[in-house]
């Protein structure tokens, strides 16, 4: 990842802007969550392609980027359910807090959460924060700084929901998809594990 250079204002303006996007939809009452949510990360990603040339992207899809997001997708969901199963039991207010992940949105169709998680939410969040924010701090920071300060970021943007449980499920999916990215040095299984991931644990099948 050498060969991309880091410039410091380009990078931190971008989480600027993630984290005043994450407060429009967190935080005002205002619109549709998953509009909302969808729009701020379709922002985002352009701001990718616009810093980062579309060439410079990593993504090779291929059966087994194919198979690598499957499989991680279902290793994540079932990391959530041990974590809900386990918070719940540890912290009163963990379920509550949950439910109110859920709560957001409510009433909005669950086909259009679902186009709009899998085709627009999913990939352009990883876009931006694993295709570009991600690599440009390892390019400054190494591999590991780069992973840790970049997930750092993704779960602190959600601070401005109030919802502790949802920080810290940013916090472990942002490490887990970060982990992948660095693995891989591919984009393309980071981006179907998370589109997967959010489809079923948001709109297909919520962890119970």
């Amino acid at each position: 990842m050498n060969q991309y250079r880091f410039a410091w204002k380009p990078v931190a303006a971008t989480v600027i802007i993630a984290a005043l996007l994450w407060w429009m939809t967190f935080y005002l009452q205002f619109g549709v969550f998953w509009f909302k949510i969808a729009f701020s990360a379709f922002v985002l990603a352009v701001l990718s392609f616009i810093l980062q040339p579309a060439r410079l992207i990593d993504f090779r899809i291929n059966w087994r980027s194919i198979a690598i997001g499957l499989v991680s997708a279902a290793l994540l969901y079932l990391l959530f359910w041990a974590g809900k199963t386990l918070s719940t039991a540890l912290l009163p207010f963990a379920g509550d807090q949950i439910g109110a992940i859920y709560d957001k949105g409510e009433g909005t169709p669950q086909w259009v959460i679902i186009l709009l998680l899998f085709f627009i939410t999913g990939p352009c969040e990883e876009i931006y924060w694993r295709g570009y924010l991600q690599r440009q701090l390892m390019v400054r920071f190494g591999t590991a700084g780069g992973w840790l300060l970049a997930t750092l970021c993704y779960a602190g943007v959600h601070i401005s929901s109030g919802n502790f449980m949802l920080t810290a499920a940013a916090g472990v999916a942002g490490a887990f998809w970060g982990i992948m990215y660095w693995r891989f040095k591919d984009l393309s299984p980071v981006i179907i594990s998370h589109c997967i991931w959010s489809t079923f644990i948001f709109a297909v099948m919520p962890v119970p």
